[in-house]
């Protein structure tokens, strides 16, 4: 923060403001200026920062670290993990086939897909989503209906002709992102109506277009046995774990 509050200084007194005048500009008191270029910013809340730099005209980029920079090691074996589980599920599922790391770049919209899967008998083209953790459900629920809109575009490019397109997205279980998925369980729900005992089935029996959403199990803390397995489905709190939603009839119960 120490950088931070002298490179904001130092732009400061370049354009010729005092600590009031970039006050005013960004929206936030004096004492926010002051703190920030004395390198105090961290007790800031980050929308403070960023108007501060937004005022500066200065691009402020956030790093994350962790344990001297390991961070960054640690969620790329996560997601690393998560691909591993997949490809051991769609493996199992001779009717499909299946690319990892899809990249596309279609009237302007650039991304990359976790894993594209085709099952050529029916035409479904499949797009699944990894998520180590949940930062932005809206993000999420937009990306997603961005991919849904493109498949047959980004399926044509690898010579599949798809007659329909489904979304699954795969979250990693954990505590924070359960209680992420509580929150926004109204949005999600409507988003990716079909649960993972759902996409089980449907996977062995596609019949129609799905969304869902599902929770894999850590798997450093599975047997063998339980890695081969498919995702279990997602369940709010109080939830009867008999229960599933159905892809041909969306059921009114609680399970996402």
């Amino acid at each position: 923060m120490v950088r931070i509050g002298r490179t904001f200084r130092a732009v400061r007194i370049r354009r010729g403001w005092r600590q009031e005048d970039l006050a005013l500009r960004a929206g936030v008191s004096v004492a926010s200026i002051r703190r920030i270029e004395h390198g105090e910013g961290g007790r800031l809340v980050s929308s403070t920062l960023a108007n501060v730099a937004e005022a500066l005209e200065i691009r402020l980029d956030v790093r994350l670290t962790w344990r001297g920079g390991d961070l960054d090691r640690m969620l790329n074996a996560g997601h690393a993990a998560m691909h591993e589980q997949i490809a051991v599920i769609l493996d199992a599922l001779p009717a499909w086939q299946w690319t990892p790391e899809v990249s596309f770049a279609i009237y302007g919209e650039r991304g990359v897909i976790d894993v594209l899967a085709f099952n050529a008998g029916n035409g479904m083209l499949l797009v699944i989503e990894l998520k180590t953790e949940i930062v932005d459900v809206g993000d999420l629920v937009g990306t997603m209906d961005r991919r849904r809109r493109l498949g047959r575009r980004i399926a044509a490019e690898r010579g599949w002709e798809a007659l329909s397109v489904s979304c699954w997205v795969v979250i990693s279980e954990s505590a924070t992102n359960r209680r992420r998925l509580d929150a926004h369980r109204g949005m999600l729900r409507h988003a990716f109506p079909v649960d993972g005992l759902a996409v089980r089935q449907w996977l062995r029996h596609p019949a129609r277009a799905i969304n869902g959403l599902s929770l894999l199990s850590n798997p450093h803390s599975m047997s063998g046995k339980a890695k081969a397995s498919l995702p279990k489905c997602v369940r709010m709190p109080g939830i009867d774990a008999g229960q599933h939603r159905s892809p041909s009839k969306p059921s009114t119960g609680d399970p996402i």
